[in-house]
């Protein structure tokens, strides 16, 4: 049976300290800004929490931080990653925490940043950016007519889910499971199968899905069984994706671990910090 996790807030806190501190060390970094539950909302950071970032590189560096995960690997051993953006990663590190994050250059960034930004780190001379109550950048999915990032994709949307459910955020898990991730599944659908390509509506995937993928209708009910069960709809479409594609060992490890249900609970305690601190 998979072992209890241990994260803390503390240990996300700890783990973002150990990606500053590889940043600070490599070439062409300039800033590393935290989003929101460990950007300026760190009154909501607990145990189901991810790590939400931006880092700021010069614009020669930008490709090489986003295609390479060296630095990160610096801060902890990862169990999985893949590039979800033109300009950032998904990343699970080992001990079962996991990242979304996105490189910037100071000319993207410099007119359009994320609510609820904090600057975790910043070189030396380095102007602080002001942190703009403005969506972030926009940055378009990588490729979604991959096979690989659209299973990536639904993977992430159940872990995200199920930590979303343990925290007893029921309505935003099952957005993401029976939501996110059935999408990502038709979408799966349409590339390993013919199905009915005249059927096919680009901008509504479930239009018609039962008639493109006749197969596929009897398994939508264990897939979207509705509010408060969502467990049982991430464990149907895990189950569904191993039959029919490859998932990658580490991610489904975790998601397997989530759903045996050996992650520990921790209490939420407030957390606190100086917002300032760079």
């Amino acid at each position: 049976m998979p072992s209890p996790r241990r994260i803390t807030p503390d240990l996300l806190l700890g783990r973002l300290d150990g990606i500053a501190a590889a940043l600070e060390s490599r070439s062409g970094t300039l800033l590393l800004l935290g989003l929101g539950s460990v950007g300026a909302d760190l009154g909501r950071l607990d145990a189901h929490s991810d790590l939400d970032f931006f880092v700021v590189v010069e614009p020669a560096w930008k490709t090489e931080y986003v295609q390479s995960v060296h630095w990160l690997e610096q801060a902890a051993p990862l169990a999985f990653h893949f590039q979800n953006t033109a300009d950032g990663r998904k990343a699970l590190f080992e001990d079962g925490i996991l990242a979304e994050y996105a490189v910037f250059t100071p000319d993207e960034l410099s007119d359009a940043t994320c609510a609820g930004g904090r600057v975790i780190w910043a070189r030396p001379g380095q102007p602080v950016l002001a942190l703009r109550e403005r969506p972030a950048p926009a940055s378009a999915s990588l490729d979604p007519a991959s096979l690989d990032w659209q299973v990536n994709e639904a993977l992430t949307n159940l872990l995200v889910g199920l930590h979303r459910e343990a925290r007893g955020e029921k309505l935003s898990a099952q957005r993401f499971v029976q939501g996110y991730a059935v999408d990502r599944v038709l979408s799966v659908a349409s590339l390993l199968f013919e199905g009915e390509a005249g059927q096919r509506d680009p901008f509504a995937p479930e239009r018609r899905a039962e008639v493109r993928f006749p197969a596929l209708a009897p398994d939508f009910a264990a897939m979207m069984p509705g509010y408060g069960h969502t467990r049982a709809a991430a464990q149907a479409i895990l189950n569904w994706l191993r039959v029919h594609t490859p998932v990658p060992a580490g991610l489904t490890r975790e998601l397997d671990r989530l759903l045996a249900g050996v992650e520990v609970e921790h209490p939420r305690p407030p957390v606190t910090g100086d917002l300032s601190r760079v």
